[in-house]
């Protein structure tokens, strides 16, 4: 039987494959509080999974502009996977209470994941558009250009509509012709077109495996916009957030904005 290798003459290759003395060097709390590197670390893990979204989701438009409505589908498939993993990443925040979490609070001034520019192409990515969440990065020329570039960039939705049109659904023109920057709304053309998806076809067919797909995502990326609710809740109740935003109050009036609407109206409608 082999032995493994032991003896390097540097760094083990696994340590120059995942820089890991970057990555532990990126653990820097502000205080001696024994719950903030949990914050911390549990906020640079989700950091990491939204970059790695933000790669799948723009690999998903690649597939559907290629009409690969299948090799999209793998792609959802996976970053389902991966929102399942953020909304796990909360579950390491369970046991930090109001007053362990305001002994380290003051330390992240005016820090707040609200500011995360990687999360912001999320949600572009996933339809939920508006200008105004750009301005917080025009101090960094660079992440401020790609937002902009991802704000005017059609969405994943607007994608997967330019196809579905392709395929011979009547999808409105207005709707196909849209600016991509603006709020997406949703059409009950849209609407009854998957409604045709569901009922006329099923599984093993492409369109149908894509719109379960979409739900999956949808739904899982619902349910992250939950936990971190609740996970607002549970450490600070209802207070201002640290970036000013209303805390609490600002999550939950997100959690009303539907990814996918149509997918999920068209549910009532068959």
């Amino acid at each position: 039987m082999r032995t493994p290798t032991v003896d390097f003459s540097h760094r083990t290759p696994y340590d120059e494959y995942v820089g890991t003395d970057v990555l532990h060097a990126l653990l820097r709390p502000r205080t001696d509080v024994p719950e903030e590197p949990a914050f911390l670390v549990t906020t640079q893990v989700m950091e990491l999974y939204f970059g790695l979204i933000r790669t799948e989701l723009r690999l998903a438009v690649r597939r559907l502009d290629e009409d690969d409505a299948v090799g999209a589908t793998a792609v959802l498939r996976r970053v389902t996977r991966y929102v399942d993993v953020l909304n796990a990443a909360w579950s390491a925040l369970g046991t930090l209470t109001p007053p362990r979490f305001n002994a380290f609070r003051e330390s992240l001034g005016e820090a707040s994941g609200f500011q995360s520019a990687m999360y912001r192409h999320v949600e572009f990515l996933l339809g939920n558009k508006s200008e105004p969440l750009t301005r917080p990065h025009r101090g960094s020329p660079e992440a401020y250009r790609e937002l902009l570039a991802a704000l005017r960039a059609p969405s994943l939705y607007d994608a997967v509509l330019a196809l579905l049109s392709r395929d011979g659904h009547p999808i409105p023109s207005a709707t196909l012709a849209r600016d991509p920057a603006e709020p997406y709304e949703p059409s009950p053309v849209v609407e009854a077109a998957w409604v045709r998806v569901y009922t006329e076809l099923g599984p093993g067919d492409a369109l149908w495996e894509l719109a379960e797909a979409l739900t999956d995502v949808a739904e899982r990326f619902s349910e992250w916009r939950h936990r971190h609710l609740m996970a607002v809740r549970r450490t600070m109740g209802a207070k201002i957030g640290t970036g000013g935003s209303s805390g609490a109050g600002w999550l939950e009036r997100s959690m009303g904005r539907d990814v996918f609407p149509e997918l999920w109206s068209a549910r009532t409608a068959m």
